[in-house]
């Protein structure tokens, strides 16, 4: 708890510029690193690489931007919200890389050790909660990102809104690979606009390779850019939602 109160204050000590600033939410920790890829690396490296892509996109782009942390410490989920909240963030954007049910997963060898993968299915997924005081906004925020995917090649999974155990998510709508999930604890505590981006599959060890190159990562970055440049013109113009 002392940590996460130093944190906020050095995040609090230096104002969003012009109303404006996105926080990069670094999804899981070190310790409780989510999904574990087709060859065996896990979640919050993948996520990890993709805030730094990230983030060196938003600064040539001059959007203000905050990191919540890349120490990979545990933080509880209700903390990253905080965080960003005290940063002075309009846009709170959560990234991570997905994973797929049991179910569709076979194992295989991988230089001499055995990993699982699962080739069912492939692409890109955006989470928004109905539950975030800024639905609104962060609808239009992951619809660009979406667009963005889209427009980069990129193509969504529709797999979270099918109807089994640990699935059947609401899609707000399918081309966009876009979804409510109003339960996402990121999403629903925030106080300013919330996404949650699943920026592809890594138990598919067909597309592992891909998600993990620099190119697909600078594709996922600047569909990120561009959705929050144009959250930033509505902030500007006094019609984004601001907490």
């Amino acid at each position: 708890m002392r940590r996460l109160l130093l944190a906020l204050c050095l995040l609090a000590a230096s104002p969003a510029a012009g109303g404006c600033r996105v926080a990069l939410d670094i999804g899981h920790s070190r310790s409780a690193p989510g999904a574990t890829s087709a060859r065996g690396v896990v979640e919050w490296e993948f996520n990890l690489a993709l805030a730094r892509r990230v983030a060196a996109a938003l600064d040539t782009a001059g959007i203000d931007r905050v990191a919540l942390d890349d120490s990979g410490d545990d933080r509880v989920l209700a903390a990253r919200p905080q965080m960003a909240a005290a940063a002075g963030a309009s846009l709170l954007v959560s990234l991570h890389h997905d994973d797929v049910q049991d179910r569709y997963k076979s194992d295989w060898r991988w230089q001499g050790r055995i990993f699982q993968h699962g080739e069912a299915f492939s692409g890109f997924g955006v989470f928004v909660s109905g539950r975030n005081p800024a639905f609104g906004e962060s609808r239009k925020v992951a619809e660009a990102i979406a667009d963005g995917l889209l427009a980069a090649g990129l193509r969504p999974s529709l797999h979270h809104a099918e109807p089994i155990p640990g699935e059947g998510r609401p899609l707000l709508d399918a081309a966009r690979g876009l979804y409510r999930f109003d339960d996402l604890v990121v999403l629903k505590t925030a106080t300013m606009a919330a996404v949650l981006v699943e920026a592809g599959i890594i138990v598919n060890k067909d597309d592992e390779m891909l998600i993990a190159s620099d190119g697909y990562r600078d594709r996922v970055a600047q569909a990120i850019v561009g959705a929050a440049a144009d959250h930033c013109r509505r902030v500007a113009d006094g019609v984004g939602y601001r907490p």
